[in-house]
Order: C-alpha cells, then sequence, then structure tokens
C-alpha cells in the first residue's frame, strides 16, 4: 500500500516541487496539501495521512504549535517530517519538542527526501546530521540557561545509569554522527552502535533519536564527553 503524504508550507511552488518529486515514487502518494497549520490539522483529520511534510514558518497557525495539536490528536498515527530553511534555529528545537519525528534542510536531493518519508513511515526518526548540529549548538546555549525539559516517560534518568561505553555512544548521536560514523570512531559494528542506542532508548523511557538527543544535553551526557568527540 502507497505511503499517504501531506505537504504543508505556505509556497505554492515548494509544495509544487514536493508533490512533484513524491508523486515519481512509487510507493508514495500525495493525498493533499495546506498553506497553514489549521489547514494543516483539517486535512489530516479529514484526509489521515500516514506522513506529512511541515514548513515552520507560516502565516496564521505556524508548524510548531500544528505539531503539537497534530501529535495531540493522532499520536504516533502520524510522523511529521519536518522540512525547513533552518533560519531560525530556535524553531527547529521547538518543533522537536512538540513531536516532530525527523527534520530535513528545503534542498534535501528527491532521492534523500523519498527515503526520508519511507524511513518515517517505517517508524525511524530522520535527522539530517547538519540540522542535528545545529540543534546542538541550541542545546550547548541553553545548558548555561533554564531550558525546558521534554516529556518522557521518566523525567530525570540518572546519567551514573549508562555504561561509560553508552554515554560515548549517546555523545556522538548528540552530535549528529549516523551509526555507521559512530561505529567507525569506537571501533564498533554497527549492529552493536544500534543495540547500545536501543538500550539507552530503553533505560531512559525515550522514543527515539530526537528525544535522545534533547536528553543527552539536559543530563549534561554530551557536556561531560564534549572533549572526546
Amino acid at each position: 500500500m502507497a505511503i499517504r503524504v501531506l505537504i504543508v508550507d505556505d509556497q505554492v511552488v515548494v509544495r509544487r516541487g514536493l508533490r512533484a518529486v513524491l508523486d515519481a515514487a512509487p510507493d508514495v502518494v500525495v493525498v493533499g496539501e495546506a498553506g497553514d497549520g489549521a489547514a494543516a490539522v483539517r486535512e489530516a483529520q479529514r484526509l489521515r495521512p500516514d506522513v506529512m511534510l511541515m514548513d515552520v514558518r507560516m502565516p496564521g497557525l505556524g508548524g510548531i504549535e500544528a505539531v503539537r495539536r497534530l501529535v495531540e490528536l493522532f499520536g504516533d498515527a502520524v510522523r511529521i517530517l519536518v522540512v525547513t530553511t533552518f533560519d531560525l534555529d530556535e524553531y527547529v528545537f521547538e518543533s522537536l519538542r512538540a513531536g516532530a519525528r525527523g527534520f530535513v534542510l528545503k534542498d534535501i536531493e528527491p532521492e534523500a527526501l523519498v527515503t526520508a518519508v519511507r524511513a518515517l513511515h517505517a517508524g525511524k526518526t530522520v535527522l539530517d546530521p547538519s540540522i542535528t548540529g545545529r540543534v546542538t549548538e541550541e542545546f550547548v546555549r541553553l545548558a548555561a540557561g533554564q531550558g525546558v525539559p521534554v516529556p518522557t516517560a521518566r523525567p530525570d534518568p540518572p546519567v551514573d545509569e549508562l555504561s561509560a561505553r553508552q554515554r560515548e555512544v549517546v555523545a556522538l548521536v548528540a552530535r549528529g554522527r549516523s551509526n555507521a560514523e559512530i561505529a567507525a570512531q569506537l571501533h564498533l559494528s554497527e549492529t552493536t552502535v544500534k543495540t547500545h542506542v536501543s538500550t539507552v532508548l530503553a533505560k531512559w523511557g525515550l522514543r527515539d533519536r530526537v528525544q535522545l538527543v534533547v536528553r543527552a544535553f539536559e543530563t549534561g551526557v554530551v557536556l561531560l564527553d564534549r572533549g572526546e568527540v
């Protein structure tokens, strides 16, 4: 069955471009479009897409609040991929907190966009390495302030629950490294890296790598290990 996608962006030319890319994929079908967050919520209720591509900066109800409302309405039934120019770091930072499952830049290659949609539909998280790096910078900046914690099943997981190797892996995930890059740097197999990530997610009661990045900075794991990464 084809992956049903709803595109949300206030620029018609962007929506058309995204539609053209996705319609060319044999296993993806664009079921609708919306020009702002309020329309996105209405269309999602009507069309029940599997994946939504969401811009951040839109008139009226913006993408961040739309993500929050959609997560409240549908939970994990709809996976939201934020597609942004990333000109304002805090927008993507808050989108992550609201429950978006992935982030890519608008200059993403067509094949990579289709791959991202498929990954989200399969329950995976998509984080563009350059976006993760910018989010990392925002966490470092907020580390000196008071930041707002991300709601999780366990609000304050102790760092000492993790082994030294798990802390290394978490720190590299938060720095935007892929499993392959982590495996190469730590001289591990990719399977072992995946196992470490899954174990940490379970220990900390987290859903995915996005929340793992958030929690890594809030617990100080990355700050503790920054000299090694």
